[in-house]
């Protein structure tokens, strides 16, 4: 029974390659019912094989499932990928990794922990990996293996975050800044955000003031129709650049990122805000480079100034602690690990076991059958009770044999443990 990963990430590809081998949502049902035909095409439907695609902005990669070598499946998910892209192997095969058993199961249980990721601690991950599973099971291609697999990966994603600190503190610039607002204001309630450009950085700090309440929301760009554009997603209003001085007061954060040669606010443009806002708290956070105000009206009362230098020295406070737990995330991750290998291993015994189980109770039903032929004058109750002691001896029998023939099989081999045990119990000669 091999498991194998076939894929490509942030580590080992650029951008531009993954846009075109990512597999959108839409997609997705019908890349898996491909990809497990490919697994066993005159089975499609066996319950031996099994796929689940993990498909991400930062990663695209392939978790397959099959009685067949490594090899062969790794060959599977680049002839898979090639098909169904339309792209030739050349163009993205030097980019792919590869790993199959424990390997496989140790790189997606450490991508579950977001110790693979872009940015280590993150919580996203964890959601797209509960994603990728419930996608192959509705699409009927996640076979009892794959299952616990993606399973344990949860599990031990979750386990990473609770018993480390691996998902403390914020790491992102426009996280870090929205924490020092809410910090600051105490309540987004009623409060207004202004944008000034339209980055992605901004986009990222606006989403994230949203989430936490603010009411209102401006956008002003150079180019009016971009302003209109972000504003619409956030249901907020649009001005001109030129109008910023007009909307300045207005704001309670203001998140600035133009791209602008020089300084577009100064000292006396926050000045007159404050004025005109009657000294209220204002949130300021200059995300451009080169800076788009005056970090002067850092002086002025009541107004919080951070710019892109002092953000990214607190995202980086919180970056070394996060890393301070990838050891004993790590610890966690191989535990997993050994866990679900010895779990896959101990499958190996099931048919040794079910055989002997169904010798056993064989040989108590023809032995318990001539008892009760030669039994007069007892009630069906008795002759079942009867029946379930005999159950119960030879469960009892078999209870601790089966349970050191699991622990036996947890090796690398374990064929030689399972030819002794059906040969100790005649199972070969029984055809069984």
């Amino acid at each position: 029974m091999t498991l194998a990963l076939t894929g490509l990430s942030h580590h080992s590809s650029p951008l531009t390659l993954r846009e075109r081998m990512a597999i959108s949502p839409e997609r997705l049902g019908g890349a898996l019912r491909s990809l497990k035909t490919r697994l066993d095409p005159a089975a499609p439907d066996s319950a031996n094989t099994g796929a689940v695609i993990l498909s991400t902005c930062n990663r695209m990669e392939l978790y397959l499932r099959a009685e067949i070598p490594p090899e062969s499946l790794h060959r599977i998910a680049r002839e898979f990928l090639e098909e169904w892209h339309g792209l030739a192997e050349p163009e993205f095969a030097a980019f792919l990794y590869d790993h199959a058993n424990a390997d496989a199961v140790r790189h997606l249980f450490r991508v579950a922990a977001s110790l693979d990721s872009l940015v280590v601690g993150e919580t996203e991950i964890l959601g797209q990996v509960q994603q990728a599973y419930e996608s192959a099971h509705l699409s009927g291609t996640a076979d009892k293996i794959s299952a616990v697999l993606f399973q344990r990966a949860l599990k031990t994603g979750k386990e990473a975050r609770t018993r480390t600190r691996i998902g403390e503190g914020k790491v992102s610039v426009a996280s870090v800044a929205v924490d020092l607002a809410e910090s600051i204001l105490k309540d987004f309630e009623g409060k207004t955000a202004m944008v000034v450009g339209s980055g992605t950085v901004s986009e990222q700090a606006l989403k994230s003031v949203i989430g936490r309440g603010v009411d209102e929301v401006i956008v002003l760009n150079r180019t009016l129709e971009n302003a209109h554009a972000l504003a619409a997603k956030y249901r907020g209003e649009a001005a001109s650049l030129h109008e910023l001085q007009q909307h300045l007061h207005r704001a309670d954060i203001i998140i600035s990122s133009t791209g602008a040669p020089e300084e577009i606010l100064g000292l006396e443009d926050f000045r007159a805000a404050m004025e005109k806002r009657g000294r209220a708290p204002m949130f300021v956070i200059d995300i451009a480079v080169p800076r788009d105000i005056d970090r002067k009206i850092a002086d002025i009362d009541n107004v919080y100034y951070y710019d892109i230098d002092s953000l990214q020295q607190a995202a980086d406070r919180n970056l070394r602690l996060r890393q301070g737990e990838v050891a004993a995330c790590e610890a966690i991750v191989d535990e997993a690990t050994d866990r679900f290998m010895a779990w896959r291993r101990s499958l190996f015994a099931e048919p040794t076991i079910l055989s002997m189980a169904q010798e056993f109770h064989g040989i108590r039903e023809r032995e318990l059958s001539k008892t009760l032929d030669r039994l007069n004058g007892i009630s069906p109750e008795q002759r079942q009770e009867i029946e379930y002691m005999t159950k119960r001896i030879v469960n009892g029998i078999l209870q601790r044999p089966m349970t050191r023939i699991k622990e036996e099989v947890n090796s690398d081999d374990p064929n030689p443990v399972l030819l002794l045990v059906k040969r100790i119990f005649g199972l070969e000669e029984n055809g069984l």
